[in-house]
């Protein structure tokens, strides 16, 4: 036998001829789309990145999902039109190919979702921050059904009756429902925040004796970081069950403090001090204040309280308040002769004349 009957030698119906060309035609496919893909996803990161086109970049995140594997079943599909397969080949051929393809779509559409989800709560960080957790549960649905329909088309197209799987699976979801109701319990409570929005990310939270920012509503927990730096985790359905104090709501700082002056200020000092504070308070901006009166007699002081808002959340904005109203308290005090008060304890002692005072100090 030559090399031309040698390759006309026929094997499952086709020549050996044809099965070589369909295999060098399947790798030389194979390596062009490669390149194409190679080519096409640098193209389009590089246009997005230098324009901020968002299609684009979404296009270059999306054309990056696409995997070899998907390019090879391309390939085969392209090769396998030299061959003449047989019916439950061909059908077999089919199939994969189909669900290869279903795949792939379902790949493609969870990149682009994901892609889009990302730049758009990157901009909801700065313009609407309580609309970033409700962006992150709508994903999720989405990518959930997405899924669900990629896997309820493969199914058919195995020849799968989906109507009776459909009907089975409520029944199912039933048992599932009841052995999983802590984690549905935790999903329902992210939909309560992010319906409801008791708080939203960025905010900053007081949970118990925990401090922090919050910096993800997921579907299950909530994470916040802490003043420390440690991350915390709560469940969703314990922290809607805590009394919890949003200071990211805050929109103005009720500030409260006392000041003591020693029993030996003359009364006319006394009378000068709730000026003196009201002055000090009122020389600055984003401030208003209430009032300062002489509240009490304490044990070794003359108590004054004195009471001011900070028109302002920021915690750093009123300490600086606070540290600027203390410095012009005491200089003024010092001008005035107004002493602080510390604590001290007079001892008498009786039957003894001649016996002074003595002071404690403790």
């Amino acid at each position: 036998m030559n090399f031309l009957e040698w390759l006309g030698y026929k094997v499952f119906g086709n020549s050996l001829l044809a099965w070589g060309s369909g295999v060098a035609l399947i790798v030389g496919a194979w390596i062009v789309l490669g390149i194409v893909r190679r080519v096409l996803r640098k193209r389009l990161a590089d246009l997005g990145e230098r324009r901020g086109f968002k299609p684009v970049q979404i296009a270059a995140h999306t054309v990056a999902q696409t995997k070899g594997w998907f390019l090879l079943l391309a390939a085969v599909a392209i090769g396998s039109q030299t061959w003449v397969l047989a019916p439950p080949a061909h059908s077999l051929l089919t199939i994969v190919l189909t669900v290869g393809l279903l795949l792939q779509v379902g790949l493609w559409a969870t990149a682009a979702l994901d892609v889009s989800l990302r730049l758009r709560r990157e901009l909801q960080m700065q313009e609407h921050p309580e609309a970033v957790a409700a962006m992150d549960v709508l994903g999720f649905v989405i990518r959930l059904i997405v899924w669900t329909i990629v896997v309820l088309v493969i199914l058919d197209n195995l020849g799968i009756e989906i109507t009776a799987l459909i009907a089975g699976l409520g029944i199912g979801g039933v048992a599932v429902a009841l052995a999983t109701q802590n984690i549905l319990g935790d999903l329902f409570a992210s939909l309560s925040i992010v319906l409801d929005k008791p708080f939203v990310v960025g905010d900053f939270l007081s949970i118990g004796e925990f401090l922090g920012n919050v910096e993800k509503v997921g579907l299950k927990t909530t994470r916040v970081r802490s003043l420390s730096g440690e991350q915390l985790i709560f469940s969703n359905n314990d922290l809607l069950n805590s009394r919890i104090r949003n200071f990211g709501r805050m929109f103005q700082r009720r500030v409260v403090f006392t000041v003591g002056v020693t029993y030996q200020t003359p009364a006319e000092k006394l009378r000068s001090i709730p000026n003196i504070i009201r002055d000090a308070v009122e020389a600055h901006e984003k401030v208003r204040f209430d009032r300062a009166h002489f509240h009490r007699y304490g044990d070794f002081a003359l108590i004054f309280e004195t009471v001011y808002f900070v028109l302002s959340p920021d915690y750093n904005h009123y300490m600086d308040i606070q540290q600027n109203v203390n410095l012009t308290v005491f200089e003024r005090f010092a001008e005035e002769g107004i002493d602080f008060a510390y604590p001290t304890q007079t001892i008498h002692f009786a039957g003894d004349s001649r016996m002074p005072e003595a002071r404690m100090h403790p």
